[in-house]
């Protein structure tokens, strides 16, 4: 049977540069960084401590797996992201985000299903940031 989401997947155009985001900047830690194969980008992980779900840093070209979506691949940079990251302290973590450089694109606000904001990575993919 099925046990829980193992990965989701984001859309980066820099690994590096996104790898450097998600694990200085957001603190998550790097979980697996491997060859996916000649000529093709690498596969990364990264996760929140402790999380069983991981985040893949993917960058779709013409020669890795899926090539034959990478023409929608390429349209969903700079997106809202398929996933929503939750906090235990919203004010605080827009204190430490945004002395990080983390850029806001919707500030922390009390919504009557807790608090909402979203933040933008290197790529300009939108992550939703919820606390209840």
């Amino acid at each position: 049977m099925i046990t829980h989401v193992s990965t989701v997947e984001i859309f980066v155009t820099d690994q590096d540069r996104a790898l450097d985001f998600y694990v200085d900047k957001l603190g998550f830690e790097k979980r697996r960084d491997e060859s996916m194969g000649p000529g093709s980008p690498r596969w990364i992980e990264v996760a929140p401590p402790g999380a069983k779900t991981s985040i893949v840093l993917y960058k779709p070209t013409r020669e890795t797996p899926g090539a034959s979506s990478f023409d929608i691949a390429e349209s969903l940079f700079g997106k809202f992201s398929p996933f929503v990251l939750d906090v235990d302290d919203m004010r605080k973590t827009f204190e430490e985000l945004s002395s990080k450089g983390v850029e806001f694109s919707d500030k922390p606000s009390k919504q009557y299903y807790g608090w909402w904001a979203a933040i933008k990575d290197p790529d300009g993919n939108t992550i939703g940031l919820h606390q209840f």
